[in-house]
């Protein structure tokens, strides 16, 4: 009996020891993209508690983490470079991205030799860049088999991250994973329960709702609400939740940057009017500074707020620019606040306008 009962505590224990450490009370995130024009010295590493390097591919045979030799330079004194102007900041990696192969993603979640090679690679990378974190992007996923095999891997990565914490003097690694706006697919649902045991939090990318590439109609693109869909932030957020992940989970993701769609008829410039494709750019995609320039330099009027889906647009003869204004993003912090989400990530922090956004709700939300 008592070695049962001493069998019985020591699983406790581990249990306990695989959950990942309580994040701080309030996360300032940023991605940094390795093809952005923005050096990694010209971070203003003040303004963020958490920057995140993208991206780590991988290799398709080996399964172990890929970074270009045009990156490596960038990525080995990412650490060290963004602590210079903030000793405290904390810095991830993050793997995959929107252009990293599916095939491969998924051959390495659906077997377990290839899930070691890539987690026991992931954390010693890590370690040889000096990242105090993973993160895992893996937004391609889309089945129910991509989604058991991600919550394995999220399992298995939690304890060789526990096991590599035990047996060194290394403070444990962060592990963090960017996900759609809501949990659900229409062929599965993202591993909630993993997550909640295995992840520190997510990064909830609540964006891309629409784009002129493919919606034939102009649209509020990161919509905090949306009376006439749930394709909308608050109700992707509400599935996280009410699918059993805290809300203290919780990161949401903002975009710095817009949309263009070219108008059917300059008269009809409303929300949801016709449209027949990108314009300003060839996929109509715009970063925050390139649509203030755009707007000075046109002499546009607006920009218009709309309260409804929360969201700003302003009109240019044809082109219609669909976007997350300074204000906007004070909104959306206040109501990560006010659903007592751990924080806000931005997409990406080159495309900020002398930091103006990242400012604005950073002052807003200090306590």
């Amino acid at each position: 009996m008592v070695s049962r009962i001493t069998i019985i505590l020591f699983q406790v224990f581990l249990s306990l020891n695989l959950h990942p450490a309580k994040a701080q009370a309030w996360i300032k995130a940023g991605y940094w993209y390795s093809g952005s024009d923005l050096p990694v010295s010209d971070i203003n590493s003040t303004l963020y508690t958490h920057l995140i390097c993208a991206f780590a591919d991988l290799n398709s045979s080996s399964y172990h983490l890929s970074i270009p030799s045009s990156n490596d330079r960038f990525f080995s004194a990412f650490t060290n470079t963004v602590k210079q102007k903030n000793p405290s900041i904390t810095t991830l990696l993050s793997i995959g991205g929107g252009l990293a192969k599916y095939s491969t993603l998924s051959a390495m979640a659906g077997n377990s030799t290839h899930r070691k090679s890539f987690i026991d690679d992931s954390i010693k990378t890590a370690r040889h860049y000096g990242f105090q974190g993973l993160d895992f992007s893996w937004v391609s996923a889309n089945t129910s088999d991509n989604m058991d095999n991600m919550g394995t891997l999220f399992e298995e990565w939690r304890a060789a991250i526990a096991m590599e914490t035990r047996n060194s003097s290394l403070s444990e690694l962060i592990l963090t994973a960017a996900v759609q706006y809501s949990p659900r697919l229409d062929s599965g649902s993202f591993p909630i329960d993993s997550i909640r045991r295995n992840l520190n939090w997510i990064h909830v990318l609540a964006f891309d709702y629409y784009m002129p590439t493919w919606a034939n109609f102009t649209a509020a693109f990161a919509a905090l609400y949306d009376p006439d869909s749930d394709v909308n932030t608050d109700f992707g957020i509400a599935a996280w939740i009410n699918g059993g992940l805290p809300a203290s989970k919780l990161v949401l993701g903002l975009p710095f940057y817009g949309y263009a769609w070219k108008l059917a008829n300059p008269n009809e410039n409303s929300i949801g009017a016709p449209a027949t494709g990108p314009a300003v750019t060839e996929d109509g995609d715009m970063s925050y500074k390139d649509i203030n320039n755009y707007f000075k330099t046109n002499g546009a009027v607006g920009p218009i707020y709309n309260s409804t889906y929360v969201v700003d647009y302003f009109i240019v003869r044809s082109a219609w620019i669909s976007f997350d204004g300074v204000d906007v993003v004070r909104i959306k912090v206040s109501y990560a606040k006010e659903k007592a989400l751990l924080g806000y990530v931005v997409w990406e922090v080159s495309y900020d306008d002398n930091w103006g956004k990242t400012k604005r709700p950073s002052s807003a939300i200090c306590h």
